[in-house]
């Protein structure tokens, strides 16, 4: 039986333009420091930015989208009991308003070590969202490989943490090929590379950004507030899924390298449902953190699910869940870069047309 969901956000670094979308334009004209300050050492409450509804039960509300008041460079620098004691009251703020599950957005879930900072909890379930993601990833990866002629060498940035280590089994378990596992602890990256090698399957490893120049695809997964990947790293006509948020890739680099196309990962669409709010992409798209959870509370999931490291296990089971739930989406979005569709990618269908974007990191 479906229940109710609750997703958390946060705002990006540029505070004053969130604040501006989120309350009014003379909220933009506050000075960025006074927005840092404030929601640093004040009680600031975490907010219901968006409410969701799916178009086949106009007007009732399945789930919503909850703001926990912090910056990126907040929830990964500032004490973490802190921080997670604020992500807490949003997920309180979720199951006072009817929610069964609770997905965390963005950076609340490396700030709560992917959600196991909340396992004990038993009046609600939580997900950090990446078993969705690892799977949807695998999809983009194959879709954009299958224009590359034979063998391309496949980055994976951020190998061995949530996503990135699910991702990689994922990989693995279906396909040969190349695969170049980059990460910082080179213990850990051994182990993984040692665990999927075999089976027309070569990896590599390394703990250095600039071995990435010798890849075809780069796929970054880590959780960072900044842009990490710059354009000494990128091979002549490489691409680059990035499946951050906030995005480890900036806009200069369409400038710097118009050779590379960067494509915007982990987007799902969703046209069974209707988002009364904003969360930075188009109408009807969702990202697979969000879609995950979303599926949990459609098929009446009960408990946590992903928290911690992704497992394959989990990744399947969500996939099957997606497809009893097809009629309402949960399939790989048109590719975008930056926000905009791009042209003659390999694509599944036509997308909706892109709107203004709002800054609210998910």
């Amino acid at each position: 039986m479906q229940s109710e969901f609750a997703f958390l956000v946060h705002p990006r670094n540029t505070l004053r333009a969130d604040m501006g979308i989120l309350f009014g334009r003379p909220f933009a004209l506050v000075p960025e420091v006074a927005w840092r300050t404030a929601l640093k050492h004040l009680p600031v409450p975490p907010m219901v930015t968006g409410k969701m509804s799916r178009v086949d039960l106009p007007g009732k509300v399945v789930g919503r989208i909850i703001t926990v008041p912090l910056t990126p460079t907040q929830l990964l620098t500032m004490p973490r009991t802190q921080v997670q004691a604020r992500i807490s009251a949003a997920i309180d703020k979720a199951r006072d308003l009817g929610a069964s599950v609770v997905g965390l957005g963005a950076l609340t879930a490396p700030a709560s070590v992917g959600g196991k900072a909340f396992a004990k909890r038993k009046d609600v379930g939580v997900t950090n969202g990446n078993a969705f993601t690892a799977a949807m990833t695998l999809q983009a990866m194959e879709r954009l490989t299958a224009s590359m002629g034979r063998d391309p060498l496949i980055a994976i940035v951020g190998a061995t943490g949530s996503v990135g280590s699910c991702l990689t089994r994922l990989y693995a378990r279906k396909h040969s090929g190349r695969l170049l596992l980059v990460a910082r602890n080179e213990k850990r990256l051994q182990t993984l590379a040692a665990d999927v090698h075999g089976n027309g399957v070569e990896a590599r490893v390394s703990t250095d950004m600039a071995d990435v120049s010798k890849a075809d695809l780069v796929v970054l997964l880590t959780s960072s507030p900044d842009a990490l990947l710059r354009s000494e790293h990128l091979k002549r006509g490489a691409v680059v899924l990035d499946d951050t948020v906030p995005r480890n890739t900036d806009a200069r680099l369409l400038s710097e390298r118009p050779d590379v196309l960067i494509v915007d990962g982990g987007l799902v669409e969703i046209p069974g449902f209707d988002l009364r709010g904003n969360i930075a992409l188009a109408p009807k798209l969702a990202y697979a953190c969000l879609a995950e959870t979303m599926l949990l509370a459609l098929s009446g999931h009960q408990g946590h699910f992903c928290m911690g490291d992704a497992h394959v296990d989990q990744a399947e089971h969500i996939l099957k869940l997606a497809s009893e739930h097809q009629h309402l989406g949960f399939h790989l979005a048109p590719f975008r870069s930056f926000g905009k569709l791009i042209q003659g990618a390999p694509s599944r269908a036509p997308a909706a047309p892109v709107e203004e974007l709002v800054s609210w990191a998910v």
